[in-house]
This record gives C-alpha cells, structure tokens and sequence, in this order.
C-alpha cells in the first residue's frame, strides 16, 4: 500500500507499506513523489531492501552533497572516481558554509579562492557545475530551498573576469620522429619494468588511452575474433555502460594482434594484459618526454581526441617492431 500526502510546508510525502516494509520519503514534487513509490515498490517484488535511511535536517554544503552521494548509491549509481575527487575537494573548501551563506559573493570569493590556487578555467567550472548538481538535487528530490540564482550570477562574474571557460580542442600530435625518439629511449631502457615501448605502438595501433590498456583482462580479449573489450569507454557523449569492441590491427605500422601476443607469453593470459599501474606508465613518458625535449605531447596524444576520429587514425610508417620503413 503506498500513500502520496501533501505536507504543512508544500511538500510532498510518500509513504510505502509492502510485504511487511515499510519505506517513507518527503518530495518537492508530487511526480517524483510518485516516481519514488513506483522505484520502491518494484524493489520490494524483487527482493531487495527499500529506502530506511533517515536524513537529518542538512545545514551545511557538506550535508548536501553527502546527501547527493547516498541518494545515488541507493538507485545504483555510485559516483565515479574523478566526480567523487571533485566532490571531496568541495567539502573541504565550502563543506562547513551553511546553505543559506552560500549566496553570491560566496561564491565569486570561492572561484578567486581556487583560482589562488591554481585552479584553470575548466577546473572551475566544472566545480560550479557540481555545485549546481548538489543544489538542485537537493531542491528537486528533498524540497530543501537553494539558491540557484546566485550560483548563476556568480559563474558570470566569474567568467567575466576570466576565471572561468571551456576547454579548448587539443590538435597536437606526435611527429614521426619523436615517435621513433620515444621507442628507442625506452627499448633501449633495460631497467624498465613496464615495457612502455610495447604500450605506445599498441596505443597508435588501437587508439586506446592510457587507462583503457591498463585495464583490459584476458578476459575482455577474443582470442579468436581477435577483438578486444573495452569497457566503460571514455565518450562525452555517453558517460556508463559505452563498452566497445576494437578490433586488434596492423594498419598503423604496428600490429595490435602481435603485441597483445607478445604480452600473452609475459603474463600467460591470466590477468590484466598489462598488469601494471597506469600513473606509473604516465610518469614514465613524461620523464622520457623531458629527456628526449619533446615539447607539449602527452600520452593522450598518441591517440584520436574524439570518438569519431578513431575511425581514422593515419597509417604511420612503421613495422610492428616500431621501426621505421619509411
């Protein structure tokens, strides 16, 4: 049996009462409202716990965003690393400013506070956007009143005196020769334990980032198909569950198949194909980048910067080996 009462203060509480559960919960909307009681009864058929958790009166920014990350991980849908990272840095800079303080020049002194910092223009925007994420969850699914208005006078000011803006599209790319340069640093790097050499050419061979080949299992890999699993690829377009297969190749001069062989024979096929810690991988090329006085090129630049230029990575002049036949 589910109940949808209206409050004294507006608001709307549902209430379920099922199988011997019971789950209650305050809405600012009657349809999330009923959206909520719809979610809970469907998990209580199933089997599972509905919603018990008490929610204290938030007072703080902190207590928003906690909010936020319980309300998320309750649907099943657990913030990730990067959006966490961002959230944590934001509890510690405004966590203890009570809601009601957080008005317009909290704010711009928040922005001119990160931007001291170091903070560029995209950090500080996607701070802002977090921000207004915690906001209006909090107003949308608890009728808790936030000052959105502010936080958009705020990032105008802020964008105006320059200190907040949009990413700008990267274009470098490595030139042949600083491809060969890196090679031959690292192949003839004897003390290396993670085989960088073999990571870049299967970088340029598959257009995978630097994560996405620390991450791949022998389990993700079709030995027969000779394709490869990338799960939860990185898309702007498409944040979870954008797993693609990429088929290993030789049309870059290096040959994805006989690299990933190559790595079977050190691993033996149980795993991770590159069983090594990927901001390892990371720091080594910019050692090497700093050695060798490549200016501006990072790993990522090794691979297409937008899904659909993958479909288009240029044939380098190569062997699989990484030697040039140019």
């Amino acid at each position: 049996m589910a109940t949808i009462l209206r409050t004294k203060e507006g608001n709307w509480r549902a209430q379920v009462r099922r199988k011997g559960k019971y789950a209650s919960r305050t809405f600012r909307l009657k349809s999330l409202a009923s959206e909520w009681v719809t979610e809970t009864e469907r998990m209580i058929d199933i089997g599972c716990e509905p919603t018990s958790r008490k929610i204290g009166t938030p007072k703080t920014i902190a207590d928003l965003i906690n909010m936020h990350i319980a309300d998320l991980h309750e649907v099943g849908k657990p913030i990730r690393r990067s959006k966490n990272a961002v959230l944590e840095a934001l509890k510690r800079d405004i966590g203890t400013t009570r809601i009601a303080n957080l008005n317009r020049s909290a704010l711009i002194s928040y922005g001119k506070m990160r931007a001291r910092q170091g903070a560029g223009p995209v950090t500080l925007s996607v701070d802002l956007s977090y921000i207004h994420t915690v906001l209006t969850h909090a107003a949308a699914l608890h009728g808790i009143s936030t000052n959105t208005e502010d936080l958009r006078l705020a990032r105008t000011a802020l964008s105006r005196l320059g200190l907040i803006g949009r990413s700008k599209e990267r274009d470098r790319r490595p030139t042949e020769d600083e491809i060969d340069a890196l090679l031959d640093h690292f192949d003839n790097k004897t003390n290396m334990i993670i085989p960088m050499g073999r990571v870049i050419r299967f970088a340029i061979a598959t257009a995978m980032r630097l994560e996405e080949i620390f991450k791949i299992q022998w389990s993700d890999v079709d030995l027969k198909r000779r394709v490869v699993v990338v799960q939860d690829r990185k898309d702007p377009r498409q944040k979870d569950g954008n797993s693609q297969k990429v088929p290993l190749l030789n049309l870059t001069g290096f040959d994805a198949w006989q690299l990933l062989l190559e790595q079977k024979i050190l691993t033996g096929g149980r795993g991770r194909v590159f069983p090594y810690h990927h901001k390892s991988a990371g720091t080594a090329f910019r050692r090497a980048r700093q050695t060798l006085e490549i200016e501006d090129l990072r790993f990522h630049d090794l691979s297409p910067h937008s899904p659909d230029e993958r479909r288009f990575r240029p044939i380098a002049t190569h062997d699989s080996m990484g030697k040039s036949i140019a």
